[in-house]
């Protein structure tokens, strides 16, 4: 799997390559937490995200479906004891209904052949007044060119399935459904728009 691959570099990506959108991404998602939150991070990676989110919330389920990157995040979180660490498909969530204040899932969107089954995962685990945390790379320019750096983390082979600008990104949500999507842009050499939204309830 690529992702295990590139675990043992990814923090050279985060922490020194982009580490302007990163900072920024940080800070967007940490003034989002609660103390009292209860959340669920999808996608957490080496825990760029889990490290801020773990010192805000009172608790954080941080999953991957690498369990290299798990294992990095793991040593990365090791001054926490609010996290559980798990491996879990993003698409077929092992939590019950309305688990979770805050459910985030990080840079993940635009990697998956079925990004609406994992939404609608999301959302399901999610708690009725609770709130969806969805970060992603912009990946494509205002003209519809692949970036450069979609263009070679796509030869490595991490293949992504969409190449999403701030315009077309806010059409994804609203064409599922949610009609209250706010968008945070985390601005840098590679930026990342921070798609926030309620939980959209479902029909009876």
């Amino acid at each position: 799997m690529f992702w295990d691959r590139v675990a043992g570099v990814y923090d050279v990506f985060v922490n020194v390559i982009n580490r302007k959108t990163h900072q920024k991404l940080k800070d967007i998602v940490v003034d989002l937490i609660e103390p009292s939150d209860t959340v669920l991070e999808c996608a957490c990676g080496t825990g760029l995200l889990s490290t801020v989110i773990a010192a805000k919330c009172g608790q954080l389920t941080a999953t991957d479906f690498s369990q290299k990157m798990l294992k990095k995040a793991e040593k990365n979180c090791t001054v926490f004891h609010n996290v559980i660490f798990a491996q879990a498909d993003i698409t077929a969530l092992p939590y019950p209904d309305s688990s979770f204040d805050k459910v985030v899932a990080a840079n993940v969107i635009h990697l998956l052949d079925n990004p609406l089954t994992a939404l609608s995962e999301l959302n399901r685990v999610c708690k009725d007044d609770g709130i969806l945390i969805i970060p992603t790379y912009m990946n494509q320019d205002s003209k519809g060119n692949t970036s450069s750096f979609a263009g070679a983390v796509g030869k490595a082979g991490a293949d992504f399935k969409r190449q999403f600008t701030v315009e077309n990104y806010r059409k994804f949500f609203q064409d599922a459904g949610y009609h209250d999507v706010k968008l945070l842009l985390a601005d840098g050499r590679i930026p990342c728009a921070v798609a926030v939204m309620r939980k959209m309830r479902m029909k009876e």
